[in-house]
């Protein structure tokens, strides 16, 4: 039934929505972006998601985000500008706000500087809190491969100089 399943694929891209923007912002760097890539990916799901199994659902709309964004990046239609946007609830908070402002604008800058690939393990292991196999899986690509591009990626993450840490005993 064609109107069961547009409901259905209605009620997962509300539902998701939120969470896919914010992967998507890691991913890109930039919330606009984000949205025009989440966008992209629902209208491509959409044209399958009669095909795509209902217990597959969350692996197959991540494996399209982040295949989606590698083609964005391959293709540079699009300008790549870092902004330091923040979500709406995060713009009302009271105490550390600056602080907060600059550790996120680090870390997005920090992220921007990675290779995609490696960028995209970051997050889907440390924004979605996927395991190494489900990254495998998201990128179609072996374990090995994942715990590479998670070891280098932490490293460059370390050793970025937005994010370096004060000596111990400085102020904050």
């Amino acid at each position: 039934m064609p109107g069961r399943d547009d409901a259905d694929f209605t009620a997962f891209a509300v539902a998701a929505w939120p969470r896919l923007v914010r992967t998507a912002q890691l991913l890109t760097g930039d919330f606009h972006e984000a949205e025009d890539l989440v966008q992209t990916t629902l209208a491509k799901v959409y044209g399958r998601w009669r095909r795509v199994p209902r217990e597959e659902i969350d692996l197959y709309v991540r494996r399209a985000l982040v295949n989606n964004n590698l083609s964005r990046l391959r293709r540079k239609r699009v300008v790549h500008l870092l902004t330091p946007v923040l979500p709406e609830s995060l713009r009302h908070a009271v105490a550390g706000h600056a602080e907060a402002v600059e550790r996120r604008t680090a870390l997005l800058a920090a992220l921007a500087d990675l290779p995609p690939r490696q960028r995209a393990v970051m997050v889907l292991r440390y924004w979605e809190d996927l395991s190494e196999p489900d990254i495998a899986a998201v990128l179609n690509c072996s374990i090995g491969t994942v715990k590479t591009h998670a070891r280098r990626g932490l490293a460059a993450l370390r050793a970025h100089p937005g994010l370096a840490l004060p000596p111990t005993g400085a102020p904050r």
